[in-house]
């Protein structure tokens, strides 16, 4: 068992699946559950080794696999400058976007969503004739428990 993994956003998840049509499978919700039990943003090789412990048998393409999946579901974010994942705080939004808040000293992620942000984003697109198709707004700095024990 992952401690710290909410058992009802593993229960929407599953219902959600369900609705849509597609698997949830074993090597998926392991996935999901080791990114979603962690404030910091998880390597698919990190990820491989902590899911190994479970099930060895386990290899880079099924953890692969299951980063697609999640991702294609909207229950995870792909942290574009560091290479991690990190769960979405809005499992329920096939696709949305957020702005993630990155501490570079504990490497714990904040995800923000702010409809004025997106909002501007894409007035600024369309007055210049750009459709924009995916956002990765991705800030760096120090998290504010970092600040506090400098």
């Amino acid at each position: 068992m992952v401690i710290g993994l909410d058992q009802e956003l593993l229960k929407q998840i599953e219902q959600i699946c369900t609705a849509r049509g597609v698997r949830l499978t074993p090597q998926r919700k392991g996935v999901f559950k080791l990114i979603s039990s962690s404030k910091k943003a998880s390597s698919a090789y990190e990820l491989l080794e902590q899911l190994q412990k479970s099930e060895p048998q386990a290899k880079p393409p099924t953890v692969y696999r299951a980063l697609d999946f999640l991702m294609e579901q909207g229950f995870i974010h792909r942290v574009e400058s560091t290479n991690s994942y990190i769960s979405c705080c809005s499992c329920n939004a096939h696709k949305h976007y957020s702005h993630l808040l990155i501490c570079d000293k504990c490497s714990d992620v904040i995800e923000l969503q702010d409809d004025s942000l997106v909002a501007l984003l894409s007035k600024n697109a369309q007055e210049h004739g750009f459709s924009i198709t995916n956002h990765v707004i991705e800030s760096h700095g120090i998290c504010q428990s970092c600040q506090s024990s400098e």
